[in-house]
């Protein structure tokens, strides 16, 4: 496949190319690309495994082992070959609906120090890509309709002790959407952090609309106890509870952030996102009993409520409720009377202050991706010139609501 138009062309040094009729006794170079499995024996630490375009179909798991890793100074990467756009499609992969939990994966990233940016991946049997090891980072990816969540992140094996539970790991300006499993409809989330997950693991500017189940699944159980905090940021959830083709179950349930389980206590922090049209409710704590930080974030017109905190000692800072379909429930502070929440019809503030239509220039739902697979809302929610809304918040001068 010859090369599509790229202004700078990629480096050759560390390289190793792959294509969709690559050949695994092939060295991986350019004019001799190699299988993506055999690629991943090759690259060496600082290394790029560069993935021509085209359409690469799987029936079986992609898995970086566990010792196959990079360091902090050398990452381990894989990208597309300049403009070009590679698809992994692990829609042949069987599906098992009498044990889901033997179904494959697509992409399992067992292994540490690893950069995977730029790709498609679609159709596995279980997760789209599964992170297990630490400091990895997944970027600008768009992973659909995969039959459970787009992206999750857990330990590798069950005998995995707490200290290796995947720490550290960052998913940047990623996209999950149309996940949905055929068994019950309530597993397949856009991303997951739950169960058995440690520290430092970050989501930043990703997406996850139409799945199944939630947007976002912070899960706890009382069998593995306490996950670490996870921290969401610059992130939209919407449609959650049903696929965009209308796909949905009874079980299905379909929260944009849902922040625990079980009643475990952990504090977990989420800013600057937001949540709209879900089927049940924008943001939740979902029997999280601990202090959920929450700062300028904005919900409007999901199903079951905006916000809903019935317990705990969360702390709520310059957060918008607008047009919820329940009053909201925040158990926890009120930093400087900051955040006006949907109360008895009205969204309104311990301040005085008052939301109505006029504080938006628009309410009509645009949702975009910029170049780097960051999220781009336009003017949809976006405060309007002159409304008291705007510098309202804390500190002083901080606007209310997603900046």
């Amino acid at each position: 496949m010859p090369p599509s138009p790229s202004p700078t062309p990629p480096p050759t040094a560390g390289a190793v190319y792959v294509d969709p009729n690559g050949s695994v006794s092939n060295p991986g170079t350019l004019t001799s690309p190699t299988t993506l499995s055999s690629a991943l024996t090759k690259v060496a630490p600082g290394g790029v495994i560069y993935l021509r375009g085209g359409t690469y179909s799987y029936n079986s798991q992609i898995t970086i082992d566990r010792a196959n890793n990079g360091t902090a100074s050398a990452i381990k990467q894989i990208m597309p070959y300049g403009t070009e756009k590679p698809v992994l499609d692990f829609s042949s992969q069987s599906y098992n609906l009498a044990d889901v939990s033997l179904n494959a994966r697509g992409l399992q990233v067992n292994g540490s120090y690893w950069t995977i940016k730029g790709l498609e991946i679609k159709g596995a049997a279980d997760n789209g890509v599964y992170v297990a090891g630490n400091n990895n980072r997944l970027e600008n990816l768009d992973v659909h309709d995969n039959r459970d969540t787009g992206v999750q992140l857990g330990r590798y094996a069950s005998t995995a002790t707490r200290s290796e539970w995947p720490a550290n790991n960052n998913i940047v300006n990623v996209y999950s959407h149309d996940n949905f499993d055929p068994d019950n409809g309530e597993d397949a989330d856009g991303f997951a952090a739950k169960l058995t997950t440690g520290p430092g693991n970050v989501f930043d500017g990703c997406i996850s609309s139409y799945n199944t189940d939630d947007g976002w699944d912070l899960y706890t159980k009382s069998d593995t106890g306490p996950i670490d905090p996870i921290t969401i940021k610059n992130s939209v959830a919407h449609h959650n509870g049903q696929t965009s083709s209308g796909n949905s179950t009874s079980s299905s349930d379909g929260n944009g952030y849902k922040l625990g389980g079980e009643q475990i206590a952990v504090n977990h922090i989420v800013t600057n996102s937001v949540a709209y049209l879900n089927k049940k409710h924008g943001f939740t704590f979902n029997s999280n009993p601990g202090s959920i930080t929450l700062t300028n974030n904005t919900s409007f017109s999901n199903g079951e409520g905006n916000f809903t905190f019935d317990t705990g000692t969360h702390t709520f800072t310059n957060n918008l409720s607008y047009k919820g379909t329940s009053s909201d429930k925040t158990s926890g502070t009120d930093v400087a009377s900051s955040n006006v929440w949907w109360k008895s019809g009205k969204s309104t503030n311990a301040a005085g202050l008052l939301a109505s239509d006029a504080d938006f220039v628009s309410l009509t739902p645009t949702l975009t991706r910029n170049a780097d697979g960051s999220p781009n809302l336009g003017n949809f929610l976006k405060l309007a010139t002159g409304s008291d809304l705007i510098g309202a918040g804390t500190p002083s001068g901080t606007n209310i609501g997603r900046n």
